[in-house]
């Protein structure tokens, strides 16, 4: 399949979990489309970088380290999207990312994420947590740069400042995603 292929058949995508299912399989049974797919999901175009994002993402969920030959690609450009539904996905991926990396079983993501891919992703979970985003991108932040903090000591007491200082304006889904993040914050801390 051409990148071009690629293209056409996520026209067919829609946000059922079937068809993100079927075109994710596709792509997982052929990994060179990894890189095509991050790039469409990249050029901020409606509807097709979300869709592209959306198969990125179930792609991932089923197998991470396909991602791993992509992830400077992946990595550099985290900032990139701008489309809601393409930043959600994308703040999926970085907590698989971080899941796997801070997992007590040694993995292959540990080997292959260097301290500036997590910086980068660091870098991007603040802004999707500070920036005007849906609240599922946020959550999936809180996640990433919590686990993130055991490894960037600055992050923990940034974190906390931001989730304080926008708690009173945030959904109630939002404040109790915070609520937690922050009751684990000072867990972590009464740790030390």
């Amino acid at each position: 399949m051409t990148r071009e292929e690629l293209s056409d058949a996520l026209n067919y995508v829609n946000s059922s979990r079937e068809k993100r299912t079927r075109m994710s399989q596709i792509v997982m049974d052929n990994p060179h489309l990894i890189g095509p797919l991050i790039e469409i999901a990249l050029e901020n175009k409606d509807p097709i970088s979300s869709k592209a994002s959306w198969v990125l993402e179930f792609t991932v969920k089923g197998k991470l380290e396909y991602l791993f030959p992509y992830i400077d690609l992946f990595a550099d450009h985290l900032g990139k999207p701008n489309l809601d539904s393409s930043i959600r996905p994308f703040a999926k991926i970085c907590e698989c990312l971080c899941l796997c990396y801070f997992s007590k079983t040694t993995n292959a993501c540990q080997q292959i994420l260097t301290d500036a891919h997590l910086e980068k992703i660091a870098t991007a979970c603040f802004d999707w947590l500070i920036g005007d985003h849906k609240v599922a991108a946020k959550a999936y932040s809180m996640t990433s740069l919590l686990l993130l903090g055991s490894k960037f000591s600055w992050i923990y007491e940034e974190l906390q400042l931001v989730l304080e200082q926008n708690y009173s304006s945030g959904s109630a889904a939002y404040k109790a995603r915070a609520r937690h993040t922050l009751a684990r914050l000072k867990g972590l801390r009464k740790g030390n």
